[in-house]
């Protein structure tokens, strides 16, 4: 359980950065209101993934565990 918590914040903050960074870039340019919309972006984005991460994440991974054993 200890490897999946922190296997979901590292991830998290590494594809909420990410994605976060690509779209605000896009939607406002690079001007100077960017740095503060893309960290609020961010943090917004990191407090909603961890838990969905860490609770629907299992689910996808139980259910795709099930589709490829059904398969064989």
């Amino acid at each position: 359980m200890k490897q999946k918590v922190i296997t979901a914040i590292i991830m998290g903050f590494i594809i909420t950065g990410l994605i976060s960074f690509t779209l605000i870039s896009i939607n406002i340019g690079y001007n100077e209101k960017f740095l503060f919309k893309w960290l609020k972006s961010w943090l917004i984005a990191y407090t909603i993934v961890i838990p969905i991460i860490l609770v629907i994440g299992p689910k996808v991974a139980s259910l795709v565990s099930y589709w490829l054993n059904k398969n064989e």
